[in-house]
């Protein structure tokens, strides 16, 4: 005969995270997309989850899945509590369950907007000028779950140039930003696109985005690397909670991103992938042009 849970046993059962809405929670879960290889992910976001840890008092663990459905069904599932998503991967989120996560906070950039953008690139040595150049070439998107390195890019450039499989002469997943970025360098793509904030200079990667962690990284002289196309103002992605998770920890966990800048602001500018000026409030409205956008690409 099976024998009933003790008070004990049942207090641990009802205490785990895996536990419904309202309960304490014994661990903490922090997903990072994809844009860079695995091990530089955790050691950008190494301080931030120290400083989670310390404010949530439980274990903070780092997930660095290899793309960015891992993260996505990772809030889906509750194996993830925390994400700074895309609009693309939120839209998506969103879709699936609209009751999964919660929007919190977004960035804002160092001249106040709270946007980016798509740009398109390539080695200063191929010839190429601008996007009609690269008809005939082998192009790069980092995955078909990001934002700026395939939705919104994909659809203006099929807007204008038609199917984009007959306009290039092919076209490739790279995986994820840093692997645009480094692969266009390389060779191995003729060209392709990856994000930034559009601010400052083009050869410091400009002020935030993969192409300033990638230089700041060394990964890549950004003299060598040229500016040929720039898509239209895409929203910046919100961070998201885990709805179901204990309203104190929502609110801690929001509470300690906000305030980043002003109490460290090394590891915030780490977490923004360059220099920022703040983490602020975001609301769902400002993803509905990226919703329609997502619904238009899945059929729905």
């Amino acid at each position: 005969m099976q024998k009933l849970l003790t008070a004990t046993a049942l207090t641990a059962v009802l205490s785990s995270s895996a536990f419904a809405e309202g309960h304490a929670i014994t661990e903490f879960n922090i997903g990072i997309l994809g844009g860079e290889n695995a091990q530089d992910r955790m050691t950008s976001n190494e301080c931030f989850r120290v400083a989670v840890e310390g404010a949530l008092g439980v274990p903070v663990k780092l997930f660095t899945p290899a793309d960015y459905d891992g993260v996505i069904q990772g809030l889906l599932g509750g194996t993830i509590d925390y994400a700074w998503l895309g609009a693309s991967a939120y839209a998506k989120v969103y879709l699936t369950d609209p009751e999964a996560v919660e929007l919190k906070l977004t960035k804002q950039n160092v001249d106040g907007s709270t946007g980016y953008f798509s740009i398109g690139f390539t080695r200063n040595d191929t010839g190429i000028t601008d996007m009609d150049g690269a008809k005939g070439k082998v192009f790069a998107f980092a995955d078909p779950n990001s934002t700026s390195g395939f939705l919104v890019p994909g659809a203006e450039l099929t807007a204008k140039y038609g199917k984009l499989e007959e306009y290039f002469a092919e076209v490739k997943m790279s995986g994820g930003h840093e692997q645009t970025i480094i692969g266009v360098a390389n060779g191995d793509f003729d060209a392709g696109v990856s994000w930034a904030d559009g601010l400052g200079n083009w050869e410091d990667g400009y002020t935030s985005g993969a192409f300033r962690k990638a230089a700041d990284a060394g990964l890549v002289d950004m003299s060598n690397l040229v500016e040929i196309w720039r898509s239209a103002m895409i929203p910046e992605g919100p961070l998201v909670v885990r709805k179901a998770l204990p309203q104190d920890v929502k609110d801690k966990v929001t509470q300690l991103t906000a305030d980043l800048w002003e109490t460290d602001p090394t590891c915030a500018a780490a977490l923004a992938a360059g220099e920022a000026k703040d983490f602020i409030p975001v609301e769902h409205s400002a993803y509905e042009g990226i919703l329609a956008a997502r619904k238009l690409q899945e059929g729905m």
